[in-house]
């Protein structure tokens, strides 16, 4: 059976900028289970109060599928396993998987462990032989196991082999350093594997960019367990990435990792580790990536509307993603024409009006605008390009004032005057700064007309300047990003006041909001 190991919480953890509180280490540990990975590596029980929480609040999990793992070192070169505090706070953590990781590498034995290489064996067995009499299944970890073969091989093989006598279930041959080869991991698993004989895997670390590639190199040639992180989370460059190795394996090797209703939810998992690290989701991420099946070349466009393989290397919704085409001054009439049966614009499909959408983007474009991440503004773009835009409000003028006094915070305050279905508005509001009192004004004049703008929070906030040889008086160019728990989408702006051009995207989201609402309506 190939079984998928994950690290997150323990590996992943030790990614910098990345701090799991107790209650998100529960909520991941669940999702990992419901996605159908095999093992779910906790922690450290033995190095901090949170994993010690943790251990003992996972037991009331109801998992369905994963097994809880404690993950810790050798025993001490002092120490006996029964008297090692780390080993025992390993059995303290009842997990029916404990994994512990040892040195093969001889380097690490002079000048970290400071033992001698026949003192380190002795950690080896006696730690794994101790947990083996009160752990249904140990995993042995070989830590640095291929620079280990690189400088000694003799011995680094020899670690493993200690390992399998004291009865560990599991060997995991691991690239701690991410350095290798691909043509080293090949001829190095070619000759350890022979000196293997219970179930075998690989870990990899991604210093060298290469973790994923040669965690496939080690499955090809047996072995029967990956470990990894969802988003290749981990110290230094990460570790092997789950949400690349996972559909590798299974649509392009063939190998039942996952069951097959959940791999569809895979950039869901994705998303949803990389909300509760607080980090950023990567854009370019390959297979859940926003970008990993977007179009933005015309010809590319054109091509996969006839036979998405031509640059789709599988189908995205198998990895829970979606295709996406791009707008921009590199765009083709492909481009509009696919955007416009998207947006259901019926005129969209004629080739003139396509043609005078692409013509308007490329002249905006040229100013500065920006659309690949503003489909809210450029669907208000080809609505006004083919006569289809009534607009929901008008703006008379609005004002802003920012005032500062001595070291007292600032403060902001903007009147706004529009017209709402013939009615004229007058408010004002203040905000933490010009921005935000603006939105606030804006809001205000509105929602008594449409409470569904009460919906709207704003996600993001980009500012760029877009020559900066201008100095303060640089055009500047501002993305929003907004949602109202149902979607989310994109607004852009241009102009040297960075006022104005908040305005614009600002404009843009809200009337984006309003064409959704009066669609779901009529």
């Amino acid at each position: 059976m190939f079984t998928l190991y994950d690290t997150t919480l323990r590996d992943g953890a030790q990614g910098e900028g990345i701090s799991f509180t107790l209650e998100d280490k529960l909520r991941i540990a669940k999702k990992l289970d419901e996605f159908g990975i095999h093992y779910v590596e906790g922690g450290w029980p033995g190095s901090n109060p949170k994993d010690i929480k943790f251990f003992k609040m996972a037991r009331e999990l109801k998992l369905n599928h994963a097994k809880i793992v404690a993950f810790g070192s050798t025993r001490r070169a002092r120490l006996s396993a029964e008297e090692d505090p780390n080993i025992l706070a390993l059995l303290e953590a009842e997990t029916p998987v404990v994994t512990i990781f040892g040195k093969s590498w001889d380097l690490h034995l002079r000048a970290a462990l400071q033992v001698t290489l026949e003192q380190n064996l002795e950690m080896i067995y006696d730690t794994v032989s101790f947990l083996k009499r009160h752990v249904p299944e140990v995993i042995f970890d070989a830590e640095h196991f291929f620079d280990g073969c690189l400088n000694n091989r003799q011995y680094a093989l020899k670690s493993i082999t200690i390992a399998q006598e004291a009865g560990a279930d599991w060997i995991v041959l691991c690239d701690t350093n991410g350095g290798l080869l691909p043509h080293q991991m090949r001829a190095i698993v070619e000759e350890a594997k022979g000196a293997i004989s219970v179930p075998w895997g690989i870990h990899t670390h991604n210093d060298s960019e290469l973790a994923v590639a040669n965690a496939l190199i080690a499955v090809e040639l047996g072995a029967s367990q990956v470990q990894g992180t969802i988003n290749g989370y981990g110290e230094r460059s990460g570790n092997a990435n789950l949400c690349s190795l996972i559909p590798n394996l299974k649509l392009k090797m063939g190998i039942h990792c996952v069951p097959d209703d959940q791999l569809g939810k895979l950039k869901e998992i994705s998303r949803f580790v990389s909300e509760l690290a607080n980090l950023a989701p990567w854009t370019h991420q390959p297979f859940v990536g926003d970008s990993a099946f977007a179009h933005k070349a015309g010809v590319h466009v054109s091509a996969v509307q006839k036979d998405s393989n031509t640059y789709e290397h599988i189908p995205p919704e198998a990895v829970g993603n979606k295709r996406r085409i791009l707008i921009s001054e590199l765009s083709g009439r492909s481009n509009i024409l696919v955007k416009a049966e998207e947006l259901a614009l019926r005129e969209g499909g004629d080739r003139r009006a396509a043609q005078e959408v692409l013509n308007r983007v490329k002249e905006l474009e040229a100013q500065g605008y920006q659309f690949e991440g503003a489909e809210g503004s450029f669907e208000i773009l080809m609505k006004k390009a083919l006569g289809q835009y009534e607009g929901f409000f008008d703006l008379e003028g609005f004002r802003v004032i920012v005032e500062k006094k001595g070291n007292t915070p600032s403060y902001c305050e903007a009147t706004i005057k529009v017209t709402v279905k013939g009615v004229a508005e007058h408010t004002a509001a203040e905000g933490a700064g010009p921005v935000n009192a603006l939105d606030n004004a804006l809001r205000k004049a509105l929602e008594e007309f449409y409470p569904g703008l009460k919906d709207i929070s704003l996600i993001d906030y980009k500012v760029r300047i877009l020559d900066d040889q201008q100095g303060t008086a640089s055009n500047t160019r501002v993305l929003i990003q907004s949602g109202d728990g149902e979607k989310e989408w994109g607004t852009v702006g241009v102009s040297a006041n960075i006022i104005e051009a908040s305005w614009e995207a600002l404009v843009d989201s809200i009337e984006y909001k309003l064409f959704k609402d009066f669609k779901k309506t009529s």
